[in-house]
């Protein structure tokens, strides 16, 4: 004889409740790690040891693509990069992942901004300066060569 099933209004309810409950989490969390910014230890500056990082031998732009005072979106190795020239000669380049959720910024006129939150970054120094981004962007190094930008 099969035992009777004792599923009284409320342990139906608490059960029922439960399994709603844990539907919502699972919907909630994020299913891969896309949006999920790279930290430190997954990204190599471009003169790192990284196994694809960029060579000194990289062109990357030229000087003269990059506005003085201003900043142009580029790539590294198949990563998106943003290089500024905050004075005339001065090459800076940072990553293009925001470090709120991982979306691609952009360049603005004086600034660098991540269109999904309105996160704001120095040219300069890719430090934050406004909305919700934690922390500065990651640097890439870079070198000028008369005319020429280099990874390194």
């Amino acid at each position: 004889m099969t035992p009777a099933l004792n599923l009284s209004r409320r342990n139906m309810i608490l059960t029922g409740g439960s399994a709603a409950a844990a539907v919502a989490l699972a919907a909630c969390s994020s299913p891969t790690d896309a949006a999920t910014p790279p930290t430190s230890s997954e990204t190599t500056d471009a003169g790192g040891s990284g196994a694809d990082a960029g060579s000194a031998t990289t062109e990357i732009a030229k000087l003269a693509d990059i506005p003085v005072g201003g900043g142009i979106a580029a790539s590294l190795d198949g990563q998106p990069i943003l290089l500024a020239q905050p004075t005339a000669g001065t090459v800076v380049a940072f990553s293009a992942i925001c470090t709120h959720q991982g979306c691609k910024v952009e360049p603005a006129a004086t600034e660098f901004n991540c269109p999904c939150h309105q996160s704001r970054y120095d040219l300069a120094t890719g430090e934050v300066l406004g909305g919700p981004a934690p922390r500065a962007l990651e640097r890439v190094t870079v070198t000028v060569d008369g005319d020429t930008v280099l990874a390194g």
